[in-house]
């Protein structure tokens, strides 16, 4: 199935995931959104090294667990089609690259507050952006009704939540120093697991289902708009026209 939604064609016979631009977001089995990224290198790519575990980093590949994503949505952004950094001004470039920010933290909000707990599982929060209309956007099953409702059933979700958070904290254990967001998506993950366990329980006691808002994410981790270090992202355009500048220096 996601080959069949990498290699899904739009009215103009483009292939939507061969986009060089573009985001990305990953869902659960409840459509709950867990994870929103971004690319200048085609969409197919960086989805594919998410969802077959070709991630270098042990950490990247721990923080999103690909057995609980069950759809994914595309924004290519087909305006940036033939934008190549050899061919174009640093300018441009840097232009092109805002632009891209900007999408990725819209569709980042936008994941927010579709969320039952107003979090996700970046590491990373994208840099705070101007908000922007987002492009035209395809979203796409990625297992069957059956997988779903085998691997959708609580208990199986509750291990496995179980599972990743022990494999997380076990790198953070073994590497002494990690990242705040690291930390961080410990944090949502283990209210992601409380939640569903307490489904459990009402479902087993025969009450009605907790309301996910009694979970206060951002009283627990702080805010999910911006990373605590640069909370009003001055830096951010900053540190990418330095990092264009030494890509153009070096060549690349």
């Amino acid at each position: 199935m996601l080959a069949d939604a990498l290699d899904d064609r739009d009215d103009q016979g483009r292939k939507w995931a061969d986009a060089r631009w573009g985001c990305y977001a990953f869902y659960d089995y409840d459509g709950e959104p867990i994870y929103v990224g971004q690319t200048n290198e085609q969409l197919r790519v960086r989805v594919q090294r998410h969802l077959t575990n070709q991630r270098t980093d042990a950490v990247a590949m721990r923080i999103l667990d690909i057995f609980e994503v069950a759809e994914m949505e595309l924004w290519p952004m087909w305006d940036f089609q033939g934008l190549i950094k050899k061919e174009v001004s640093k300018a441009v470039w840097v232009d092109a690259l805002a632009t891209l920010n900007s999408v990725e933290y819209t569709a980042y909000l936008k994941a927010i507050e579709e969320s039952r707990f107003k979090a996700i599982l970046n590491e990373k929060i994208p840099p705070v952006s101007p908000t922007t209309d987002l492009p035209a956007s395809r979203r796409y099953p990625l297992i069957t009704p059956g997988t779903r409702d085998e691997r959708g059933h609580p208990d199986v979700r509750i291990a496995r939540r179980a599972e990743t958070i022990a494999r997380l904290a076990a790198v953070a254990h073994e590497r002494g120093e990690v990242s705040a967001g690291l930390r961080r998506v410990l944090v949502i993950q283990a209210v992601r697991l409380a939640y569903v366990a307490a489904v459990r329980l009402a479902y087993v006691e025969g009450r009605p289902e907790p309301d996910p808002s009694v979970i206060d994410v951002t009283g627990l981790v702080g805010s999910v708009l911006s990373e605590f270090s640069d909370p009003h992202g001055p830096t951010d355009q900053d540190e990418l026209s330095d990092q264009v500048e030494l890509e153009f220096e070096d060549g690349d």
